[in-house]
């Protein structure tokens, strides 16, 4: 087999990241070609979706490629960004929150938490995961907040009270709250029967996971009811209503409701008018906020 090239900067190549000679029948075909800044670009995108599938080692792979390319551009911008790019993986991106405390994980750690067979009660994209498997819960959202505090209450039970108060968002519960808690709760343990069961407690409800697996919460690093959407307008890039809309997968209504109380807490700012209104938000520091990011497309 030839050796491969010290530089080859093929399309199939770049996304791949392994050279191999045409088949003979393409042997008049020429293949095209990128220049290194456009290489380093490509690889930046690459890593980017693995970071937002956690596969950090294809992303740090991805990252190293993407150095070495925009080292032979000579772009110190580009150089820059690689950089900044690399630092995510340094920085924590989530919290694992248990009744001692909380413990702050980077990246390869939340990949590692998700890979070693415990229940995942995921605050970051809402859902709950083990291993391969994945329940999204986003769009349910009082399940979610069920699931998550009998995962804060995790070995304990969690009170009748406190449910009740975290999903329905009432301190006064009575006898309708808690009938519409005993349905909640049926719902949830159809929906995690092949994860955990939920069981009454004379307090309240615990949850036992199946082959006495370990239960984890994973909350962002950044909490708020817009966390999502400062994750988004983090990147200093200018962002239009319908733009923030379609990548959160939701109405432009709810986007610009939460951006006007971001914006009246000083977090956001507005540029232009009308249709060429934008919005932008200082970069956020400290910590990456990758895992509040989609990780595919919205459908549609």
């Amino acid at each position: 087999m030839p050796a491969r090239p010290d530089w080859c900067w093929r399309a199939d190549n770049c996304c791949s990241g392994a050279w191999t000679p045409p088949p003979p029948r393409w042997r008049c075909w020429r293949a095209p070609t990128f220049s290194p800044a456009l290489a380093a670009i490509a690889q930046l995108v690459r890593a980017e979706l693995a970071l937002r599938g956690l596969r950090t080692g294809a992303a740090r792979a991805a990252l190293e490629r993407a150095d070495e390319a925009a080292l032979h551009a000579g772009i110190p911008a580009l150089r820059a960004e690689v950089a900044d790019a690399r630092s995510l993986l340094a920085r924590p991106a989530a919290r694992r929150r248990h009744a001692e405390g909380e413990q702050s994980l980077r990246l390869d750690e939340v990949e590692t938490l998700l890979a070693s067979g415990a229940l995942v009660i995921d605050a970051c994209r809402r859902g709950l995961r083990r291993e391969g498997a994945w329940y999204p819960l986003a769009r349910r959202p009082v399940l979610f907040a069920l699931a998550r505090v009998l995962a804060e209450a995790w070995p304990g039970d969690a009170s009748r009270e406190h449910l009740i108060e975290q999903a329905f968002r009432t301190r006064d519960p009575d006898e309708t709250h808690r009938a519409r808690l005993r349905v909640e709760l049926g719902r949830l343990r159809a929906l995690a029967a092949p994860l955990a069961r939920i069981e009454a407690t004379a307090r309240g409800f615990v949850l036992i996971p199946h082959d006495a697996r370990e239960v984890a919460l994973l909350v962002p690093p950044l909490e708020s009811e817009q966390a999502e959407l400062l994750a988004l307008l983090a990147d200093g890039a200018a962002w239009s209503t319908s733009a923030l809309a379609l990548a959160l997968d939701t109405s432009q209504r709810t986007v610009q409701r939460a951006l006007a109380e971001l914006e009246a807490g000083g977090r956001v700012r507005a540029v232009g008018r009308a249709r060429a209104q934008r919005w932008v938000a200082p970069p956020l520091t400290g910590f990456t906020t990758i895992l509040l990011l989609p990780a595919t497309l919205p459908a549609g």
